[in-house]
């Protein structure tokens, strides 16, 4: 899901949403369990994650939707808009992070933290290399570069 501004995120720190939307599209192209949305481009901005989730419930009833977070953002939850809305109706998903952070929202019935590998690589961490002029070569898929490089992102 990419959303077109993010009320948590300065929107001069992000590239455009578009060039967002083609980052991931290249990302998934060989992936034919992952598709990207550009839902959020429809919606009123900013957008707020419980918006999305209501919309997209509306639109397909007959699914059910989870949020995927980094466990970093996990401490921040509580600041979002209607976050107890979202953990009554929908599953959160945490995905572990190096530098953990603990939560009281980790033994909320809805809160699931996922086993998965810890990866020390950020979207932060590659954002910096680019813009020191150093190599992002296996840290994103090679179309996802090749976007990068072509369209002179986050330098």
């Amino acid at each position: 899901m990419i959303s077109p501004q993010n009320p948590h995120k300065v929107s001069h720190s992000l590239a455009h949403e578009f060039d967002r939307y083609d980052m991931v599209q290249a990302a998934v192209a060989d992936n034919f369990n992952l598709k990207v949305s550009d839902v959020e481009f429809q919606l009123p901005k900013p957008s707020y994650t419980v918006d999305t989730l209501a919309y997209l419930s509306e639109q397909f009833p007959d699914h059910k939707f989870s949020l995927i977070i980094g466990e970093d953002n996990l401490i921040s939850f509580p600041r979002w808009k209607n976050h107890e809305a979202i953990l009554q109706y929908y599953d959160l998903l945490v995905y572990p992070r190096p530098r953990k952070t603990t939560s009281t929202l980790l033994v909320h019935p809805h809160v699931h933290r996922v086993e998965a590998p810890l990866i020390h690589i950020s979207a932060t961490y590659i954002r910096s290399l680019i813009q020191q002029g150093r190599s992002i070569k296996y840290l994103v898929p090679e179309p996802v570069e090749g976007i990068i490089a072509l369209r002179n992102l986050y330098r």
